[in-house]
């Protein structure tokens, strides 16, 4: 399951596992313009991890789902 909602300058995007227990914590996306923020909480350490990735690097990430493994260049 997920949401998405459309902030002033974002979209956010929370991804809520309901697979096979045990289940993961929400991943919440929020994309901007000039980068893409991945969150997640860690109930070991009771904080909230963060990733930013580029729009490049969240392009070539969202390819790389659906290709055969090996190494690749966009253009």
């Amino acid at each position: 399951m997920f949401t998405i909602e459309h902030e002033f300058d974002a979209t956010v995007v929370t991804l809520v596992d309901d697979g096979k227990a045990p289940l993961q914590e929400d991943v919440s996306v929020h994309a901007t313009e000039s980068a893409i923020l991945l969150n997640q909480y860690d109930p070991r350490t009771d904080r909230t991890v963060s990733i930013t990735l580029s729009p490049e690097q969240w392009r070539d990430l969202t390819a790389a789902l659906n290709l055969p493994e090996g190494v690749y260049r966009a253009e």
